[in-house]
């Protein structure tokens, strides 16, 4: 499964295309569905363009995507950075009346057990985003840790050894619990691409978008989330050891 993470912290100064209204969200939802994802991550905004978890501009942005991509689960962020900030996500979080399919809750977080809970009390799923050992050990021993959609291997480690090493410590704390969960690894920035194609190759789920970076294999900057995707999917057609570069492009891309 690959996943669109099409804007995150990012704004227009990181890349001219970084959709933050809920209509150029559900533009950019149909042109990377088309482009072959298959799920969504985004952070909502409110008019001013700062992230929010507040309900009416959550259900503007879920309402807006699903009408051009009806059927396409959507994810949203909870980040304790984003308002209303801290503790004050889960009381937004309750007032949700139109509800994302899934949320990624960080196990950095001091409350993320409290966020899990609510979101599952809530028929939400739950991809729960590890970015240490520390983070599996303790997201293994939490009670509802088998009940969750999907674990994110999430690596900001620009250092690619680094965090190539700190994703597969991590692999190895939640092979050791057996939980039998998704799991969907990516990168940030530098290391966008390597823990990609690592992720191609042990069999598990990826995540590309500007969200992430906005860089193409090649170093160059993509048009838009949707020249990511496509970018994406070329890369998986390279047979192992063979440069990209030999591959022919996709039309468009």
């Amino acid at each position: 499964m690959l996943q669109a993470c099409l804007n995150g912290s990012r704004d227009s100064a990181f890349h001219a295309y970084t959709p933050l209204t809920p209509a150029r969200l559900a533009a950019d939802a149909a042109a990377v569905i088309a482009a072959g994802a298959s799920e969504l991550h985004l952070h909502p905004r409110d008019p001013s363009g700062t992230e929010t978890l507040e309900a009416a501009h959550v259900a503007d942005a879920i309402e807006a995507i699903r009408a051009r991509v009806p059927g396409v689960p959507i994810g949203l962020s909870t980040h304790a950075g984003i308002a209303p900030g801290g503790t004050g996500r889960l009381k937004a979080m309750k007032a949700w009346q139109v509800l994302p399919d899934y949320v990624s809750v960080n196990l950095i977080e001091d409350d993320a057990p409290e966020v899990i809970a609510l979101a599952l009390s809530r028929g939400i799923g739950v991809e729960a985003g590890l970015w240490s050992v520390a983070d599996a050990e303790r997201f293994t021993a939490l009670p509802d840790a088998k009940q969750c959609l999907r674990i994110l291997i999430e690596i900001n480690e620009q250092d690619i050894e680094e965090g190539l090493a700190v994703a597969a410590a991590i692999r190895k704390v939640l092979a050791r619990a057996s939980l039998d969960v998704p799991v969907l690894q990516h990168g940030l920035d530098a290391s966008v691409w390597p823990l990609y194609q690592d992720a191609l190759m042990r069999g598990l789920d990826g995540r590309i978008g500007l969200e992430d970076g906005k860089h193409l294999p090649d170093g160059s900057e993509a048009q838009d989330n949707a020249a990511l995707i496509k970018a994406a999917f070329r890369l998986a057609r390279v047979p192992p050891n063979l440069p990209p570069e030999t591959v022919p492009p996709i039309a468009g891309n």
